[in-house]
């Protein structure tokens, strides 16, 4: 009887870890390149998402600048030990599809799991780095930079320069202007 006993509670004990499992969170690992601030609001996000749902749990991932996350999921993906989803910089796009099966396309993903997706909703200009030549996307924009140009009204009068330039000979003309007029730097960005 003891033997039973012993049995029905092991029995007991193992169906009910198994059921503890089975309705455990999938845990989705997200890599991106979002630090500060934006990082912040990257664990906002996913915070948001764990909060609306029990069946997954995003679980984001600092990995560094753009390039680092890249070259790191390149890395996982060619270990095997990809994450689920990575964030890549707009034109890192083309460097993560020549890793031939790195990528799992976001028009192939939205197409077998038969959920309705239009790309028509993005911006053009910000779709054109996330598409193919057939305009099937790619991956998903998120994030996606718009460039700004600053400029200081002081330093442009003094050089002779009326308005703020609108294409890039417009900006090496004013920045050379700059230059003549003092100024040891007429350019620099952030990249």
């Amino acid at each position: 009887m003891k033997h039973k006993t012993s049995s029905a509670v092991i029995g007991a004990a193992a169906a009910l870890s198994f059921a503890g499992i089975a309705q455990a969170a999938t845990e989705v690992q997200w890599w991106h390149a979002m630090g500060g601030k934006l990082g912040e609001k990257v664990v906002e996000i996913a915070d948001g998402f764990n909060a609306s749902q029990s069946d997954y749990k995003v679980m984001p991932v600092y990995k560094g600048n753009y390039t680092e996350t890249m070259t790191a999921a390149i890395a996982a993906f060619r270990a095997g030990q990809q994450p689920h989803i990575v964030q890549v910089f707009e034109v890192g796009t083309a460097s993560m599809m020549a890793a031939k099966g790195a990528i799992y396309p976001v028009y192939q993903l939205m197409a077998d799991s038969g959920e309705d997706f239009d790309p028509a909703g993005y911006l053009a200009s910000v779709t054109g780095y996330y598409t193919d030549t057939d305009g099937n996307m790619l991956s998903m924009p998120f994030n996606s930079s718009t460039p700004v140009l600053y400029y200081n009204r002081t330093a442009f009068e003094k050089a002779g320069i009326d308005a703020a330039p609108k294409t890039w000979p417009e900006v090496e003309a004013a920045a050379m202007k700059a230059q003549e007029a003092g100024y040891p730097c007429g350019f620099t960005t952030g990249w």
